[in-house]
């Protein structure tokens, strides 16, 4: 699970930062998940390692313009470049009747299927590997935050010890790896636990933006791996934060120690924190430090590999 950051700016783009997106890369499944789409997120796409023909599912918050406004043109541009795969879409009420009235006033025309969800609290996709929930945030308009659950993994399997045990390869060795019991034709029995290493505990990651400090970002973050908050607003500035219902880099950094997560992003910046301005972005990541000391400051095109951990 590798997370890129395609924009990392709030309301509108600046010169080195563009408004919200993230994509996280599966590249066992050769798959690229994207949580909102800003305008200009397929020129960060060009701009970046990643493929547009990967993208499977697109996860969007809210219909703010700064979320919203680079989903039909991502979409177009897939279907123009071959994309013959589906992408699922997933958002709240409005996103299909947003995304049905670009297609008919610009004459837009899918060459490929497209199905749109829209979500409710709660689970909003699963599969064998993985699960997506979803829940209320505390913003001007409908909102939500994602929790991405990776599926707990066995550990890696030891083919050279089940061979020198005389166990035939061959489907049995998929048996073991996970996890059953097996039983050999001269009589002797096996579980899987005997040839696989420590189990791997599926990664979590929570999004959370655009919102004030609220229980359901903690809920959202519990034990994550990764939490990515959005922080609008310096410390100093709580007051228009509860204003505008967006959060300060203080509340961002009390959701992830609340959660006990174990790595926070900062993300969703006001340019006001411009680097000539008299608070630096680095003055937030200080604040936020103050309270949850493994914060980093996400940029546009930051790359990270979300670590494994054994059980």
């Amino acid at each position: 699970m590798q997370i890129t950051f395609l924009g990392t700016s709030s309301g509108v783009p600046t010169r080195s930062r563009n408004v919200s997106s993230i994509a996280l890369r599966l590249a066992q499944r050769a798959e690229i998940w994207l949580f909102d789409c800003g305008e200009g997120t397929q020129h960060q796409l060009l701009r970046s390692e990643l493929k547009s023909s990967q993208i499977r599912r697109i996860f969007i918050t809210h219909m703010h313009g700064d979320h919203i406004f680079g989903l039909m043109g991502l979409l177009a541009t897939c279907g123009l470049a071959g994309n013959t795969e589906r992408i699922d879409i997933y958002g709240p009420s409005g996103l299909d009747d947003y995304l049905q009235a670009c297609r008919r006033y610009s004459q837009t025309h899918f060459s490929y299927p497209i199905q749109v969800h829209t979500v409710q609290p709660g689970m909003v996709f699963s599969d064998q590997d993985y699960s997506v929930v979803c829940a209320p945030l505390k913003h001007r308009v409908p909102a939500f935050g994602y929790r991405i659950q990776e599926c707990d993994r066995p550990g890696r399997f030891d083919p050279l010890k089940a061979a020198n045990l005389g166990i035939p390869s061959g489907p049995v060795y998929g048996r073991l790896k996970r996890g059953e019991k097996i039983t050999l034709p001269d009589g002797r029995t096996f579980t899987g636990q005997e040839f696989c290493g420590p189990a791997e505990i599926g990664r979590k990651i929570s999004y959370c933006t655009d919102t004030i400090y609220c229980q359901e970002a903690v809920e959202l973050s519990m034990d994550a791996d990764v939490v990515i908050h959005e922080s609008t607003f310096a410390h100093q500035e709580a007051e228009l934060a509860y204003q505008r219902l967006h959060s300060t880099s203080t509340m961002a950094a009390q959701v992830a120690q609340a959660a006990g997560a174990r790595k926070l992003f900062l993300t969703h910046f006001s340019p006001r924190y411009a680097p000539n301005s008299s608070t630096a972005l680095q003055d937030l990541l200080l604040e936020a430090s103050a309270i949850f000391p493994c914060t980093e400051l996400a940029r546009d095109f930051l790359n990270y590999v979300v670590p494994r951990r054994k059980i």
